[in-house]
């Protein structure tokens, strides 16, 4: 065990300013020796402008291939507690909603077998426990498992799914975020903690078309709050608006992304035909408009990081969907997805990746899904169009 202090000119330069540090706070556990030697790799990184880690094998826990990520320091003799320093994903509560006992149990833990480090949240979603040897992998699980906890996703599997707070916290939410996670997370047990895609799967669910988990960026599978039938009106609290100053036709009809919304100074008309449901209007005047009665699901597929090819967004992919428990249309599409792409795809090739590989034309045949106009993501840039000799003889017959 080093007893060794490190000077970190540079890391202490992150220390000043008015904004929260990560140093600041990795600091406050620097008696460990753990900590400690990670300032210095730390410090060693911001000297060299490399990273000092490096993949040294798979750590994992008996009968799950994921939730554990290996990290190693490749300066083993200079920085000798940080040789190894796994990171735990612990599968986290829908919503992020926790007792004070359970996030006192979660300290407990990590304080008796890690570093005590943690980052609430990682960017899937998942409790992150950063900094463990690998004698402390199965006494972890133990602990966690005893306490009602499970590990989370990693590797070529279904990652954690993550949901917004729903009805539990937001007037906006569609359908219940909170117990589709759950279910979902529940369902899925074999896809979460053993892989065996040809890469991640990551599902997150929106109550609203704000989004606030960021699926459309992130997810391969976005589930996100919507309504069928148009938006309410309450056309007294639209001119009490106009009454207490909005500009409605500049801040409201002008910036209309669809050129849907009419106001001649006593109501507002919404042509709901053409309404993208972008809920700029809702947000801004929201004592006056809400969302429609009949609620449900739009399901977008596709979004990926620039990782091995570039960044993707999500696109529309089943405009409406009914979201109530328990949810067999959605689990339906879940697995007609899985069973192609996992038969087809290429390594390390996420959804998004592989419907542009193959044509989305092609993937909705597989999975047995009718494509609608929802799903056209931009005109068409080929003017030709070919059609398959049935369809062409079923036509002249």
């Amino acid at each position: 065990m080093s007893e060794k202090k490190y000077e970190t000119p540079l890391l202490d330069e992150l220390e000043k300013g008015p904004w929260p540090s990560f140093i600041r706070e990795i600091k406050q556990e620097a008696e460990r020796p753990m900590v400690r030697d990670l300032l210095g790799v730390l410090e060693r990184s911001y000297e060299e402008h490399i990273g000092h880690w490096k993949h040294g094998g798979l750590v994992g826990v008996m009968g799950y291939g994921g939730g554990v990520i290996g990290r190693y320091s490749d300066l083993p003799e200079e920085f000798p507690d940080v040789s190894e320093f796994h990171t735990f994903r612990v599968n986290q509560p829908a919503g992020w909603f926790y007792t004070s006992g359970a996030l006192r149990d979660l300290c407990d833990i990590w304080d008796k077998h890690g570093s005590g480090l943690t980052n609430m949240h990682g960017s899937t979603g998942d409790i992150v426990f950063l900094g463990g040897k690998t004698t402390s992998i199965e006494p972890v699980f133990a602990d966690l498992t005893e306490k009602g906890w499970d590990l989370g996703g990693s590797g070529s599997d279904m990652r954690t799914p993550s949901c917004c707070a729903g009805p539990a916290r937001c007037e906006w939410a569609n359908y219940d975020t909170l117990n589709a996670c759950h279910e979902i997370t529940q369902a899925y047990q074999d896809e979460l903690h053993r892989p065996a895609f040809p890469y991640k799967f990551k599902l997150k669910f929106a109550g609203c078309p704000n989004d606030c988990v960021a699926s459309v960026a992130r997810a391969d599978m976005s589930i996100i709050g919507t309504w069928k039938d148009e938006i309410q009106i309450d056309q007294e609290q639209v001119r009490a608006y106009a009454a207490r100053g909005m500009d409605i036709e500049r801040e409201i009809v002008e910036l209309c992304p669809c050129d849907c919304i009419s106001w001649d100074g006593q109501a507002m008309e919404i042509a709901d035909g053409e309404c993208v449901k972008c809920m700029h209007c809702i947000n801004h005047m929201p004592k006056a408009l809400r969302p429609g009665k009949e609620r449900g699901a739009a399901i977008l597929i596709g979004a990926k990081a620039p990782i091995v090819g570039g960044a993707l967004l999500s696109s529309v992919f089943v405009p409406f969907l009914e979201m109530t428990p328990p949810y067999s249309d959605l689990r339906e599409l879940i697995e007609a997805i899985w069973d192609f792409w996992g038969e087809h795809g290429k390594n390390r090739e996420r959804v998004g990746e592989f419907i542009q590989r193959v044509g989305l034309g092609k993937f909705l045949e597989q999975i047995g899904l009718d494509p609608v106009p929802e799903m056209i993501a931009h005109p068409r840039s080929n003017p030709y169009i070919f059609f398959d000799d049935e369809i062409v003889a079923g036509a002249e017959a």
